[in-house]
């Protein structure tokens, strides 16, 4: 189980890849890492945050895919009839885009840190766009 570290905005946040339900999500985004963006709020999902990667290919098709990702689950959406993008689940979410409903790979779970997620969401509401580093420990 290979764990990493997820630092967003002013959080912390413990996390694991899930390497036994998303084997390839895993594998193509460990060559990316450490992995930095910025996190957004997200615009028709409900209570998370996302990182819009535009056409950024991560050779992956749908494995352990979801359009309601729990709380402190990482979706990775490989792209299709939306762009590129990782979302990041603080409350409930309906995964969707202008386009409609969207499944992404659930590939990474928080494992600690878990009542810092509301404030994660509301600083980024409220505040705008955080910056977020992924990183092996």
């Amino acid at each position: 189980m290979s764990q990493m570290i997820i630092r967003a905005g002013d959080f912390t946040f413990d996390a694991r890849f899930e390497e036994q339900l998303a084997p390839k999500t895993c594998a193509a985004f460990k060559k990316h890492m450490p992995f930095e963006s910025q996190v957004i709020h997200v615009r028709w999902s409900g209570e998370g945050v996302w990182m819009p990667l535009g056409d950024l290919d991560f050779g992956v098709t749908y494995e352990n895919h979801t359009s309601y990702p729990a709380p402190g689950q990482i979706i990775l959406y490989p792209g299709g009839i939306s762009e590129t993008e990782i979302l990041l689940a603080y409350g409930g979410v309906h995964f969707a885009s202008k386009m409609g409903q969207l499944a992404g790979n659930h590939f990474i779970t928080l494992t600690s840190g878990l009542e810092n997620l509301p404030a994660l969401g509301k600083t980024v509401l409220w505040q705008g766009a955080q910056k977020i580093r992924f990183e092996m420990v």
